[in-house]
């Protein structure tokens, strides 16, 4: 990536972090005091150290900024643009996880694994999709585009695109014309 292409990533993460938390007050604010956008940085540098096969470096990267942020994403997981992870203390990003563009996480979330098999064993999350608190997405499942997980769901099973998804064990549900994401994850009959 060219220097004014990290510049233009940049300046995404510091526009998608305005743009989902109305407590936001300033870039600068964000750049300096957001562990989840440095948890997104960092993850960067060593996500491209594990594709260039330094992978001891990467690992040892990705525990400090786990010690100096409270979430672990694993070099190895693909990340898409303008992830934002929202408080982000006990967020955990699995080894083969896979986060499109757009995605919003709030803290507890975990997109983990169900097996110790060799392989794809981490979610897939499709393109501007929400996470509420505490949801763990586990395996390896496919959550569709524009879906919602609620607080504390534990989704173990594919959900289609523009899906509503809550509970324990959590079931999709298609969403409704009007359903804004901040209202489905603030709604009580969307909380466990």
């Amino acid at each position: 990536m060219t220097g004014g292409g990290m510049l233009r990533r940049l300046r995404e993460d510091l526009a998608a972090a305005r743009l989902r938390d109305p407590a936001a007050r300033s870039s600068l604010e964000i750049a300096l005091l957001y562990p989840g956008l440095h948890a997104v940085w960092s993850h960067r540098v060593w996500h491209a150290l594990w594709v260039r096969r330094v992978r001891f470096l990467a690992r040892a990267g990705s525990q400090l900024t786990r010690w100096l942020t409270g979430i672990e994403i694993h070099p190895g997981a693909t990340i898409g643009r303008r992830l934002f992870i929202d408080h982000g203390m006990g967020v955990v990003i699995g080894e083969t996880a896979e986060v499109g563009d757009d995605v919003l996480l709030y803290h507890g979330v975990t997109l983990g694994g169900r097996t110790r098999d060799a392989g794809k064993r981490h979610p897939t999350i499709g393109d501007g999709v929400a996470i509420g608190a505490g949801a763990k997405v586990l395996g390896p499942v496919r959550i569709g585009a524009g879906s919602v997980i609620g607080a504390n769901a534990v989704v173990t099973r594919d959900a289609p695109d523009d899906s509503v998804i809550v509970g324990i064990p959590a079931k999709a549900r298609p969403r409704r014309d009007g359903d804004d994401t901040r209202s489905i994850l603030t709604t009580p009959e969307y909380h466990i």
